[in-house]
């Protein structure tokens, strides 16, 4: 296997676990809770640390996923502890791609407000993460406001500040 086929198996391991955990739920949900997964990664890996307490953050919100047993949520959780940069290399283009076509504006705010909440997991909104998540916002539709409105709520934790 080729290493640069790392990150693609990786997602599609994601999917594949999604599929697995999630196998009542229609094909738009499984594609939304992949994306979701695969955003808290990536804005969890964005600075090249995945901590503690970001990986807790993870399990958090996917807990909150209807109908994802806690043997789903251990399946994710157990291949982003081991492949996370993998998961998190490629763009995250097709992610967003779902989530605007499959999700209303006030859940795909939701899911910006749940990305920001992973990004203060440690206490520290850093500079890589915030870059991630104006990405993500924009990439999802929402406007500048959206995130900073989203991001005041935790302005004492931006690295800025510090």
């Amino acid at each position: 296997m080729e290493p640069k086929d790392l990150p693609v198996q990786a997602r599609e391991r994601l999917a594949q676990i999604v599929e697995q955990y999630l196998a009542d739920a229609d094909e738009a949900t499984r594609r939304i809770v992949t994306a979701v997964a695969g955003l808290l990664a990536k804005v969890a890996y964005a600075d090249g640390h995945y901590s503690e307490q970001e990986e807790v953050a993870v399990r958090v919100e996917l807990s909150r996923v209807h109908g994802l047993s806690a043997a789903g949520v251990d399946a994710i959780c157990g291949l982003l502890a081991d492949h996370i940069s993998q998961v998190t290399l490629l763009g995250d283009h097709d992610w967003t791609r779902d989530l605007r076509d499959l999700a209303t504006r006030e859940l795909r705010l939701e899911i910006l407000e749940v990305l920001v909440e992973m990004g203060v997991a440690d206490q520290v909104l850093k500079q890589e993460e915030q870059t991630q998540l104006r990405r993500t916002a924009k990439a999802l539709s929402l406007t500048q406001d959206d995130y900073n409105a989203i991001q005041a709520k935790h302005r004492d934790k931006l690295s800025t500040l510090r």
